[in-house]
């Protein structure tokens, strides 16, 4: 089943999340490998797809994954979340209805 993870930043994340971030494009990366992977990004701070030294409010990724608990599992051990950059994250479970 797809799972949403929704991460939430803490105030001035930036400097956080580029300290790990090569370790979270990682993980992504491995669950597109295995086809998991339904999308993922960051929510810019601004108006912006780059948004410089504004950052980046949150992250979004829609994944495949066995169970809640298995998503949510996989979603504790995110570098972001061990690094700080997240306040909060939501995991939940998702049923893709379009595009078709």
């Amino acid at each position: 089943m797809l799972y949403v993870i929704m991460g939430e930043d803490v105030a001035d994340s930036l400097d956080r999340r580029l300290s790990v971030r090569s370790a979270h494009l990682e993980r992504l990366r491995q669950l597109q490998s295995e086809g998991r992977l339904l999308l993922a990004g960051p929510f810019p701070s601004i108006d912006s797809p780059d948004p410089g030294v504004a950052g980046f409010s949150g992250s979004l990724i829609v994944a495949e994954f066995e169970s809640l608990e298995a998503a949510r599992t996989w979603a504790d051990a995110d570098p972001y979340v061990a690094a700080g950059v997240y306040s909060n994250v939501t995991v939940k479970p998702f049923k893709k209805v379009f595009p078709e």
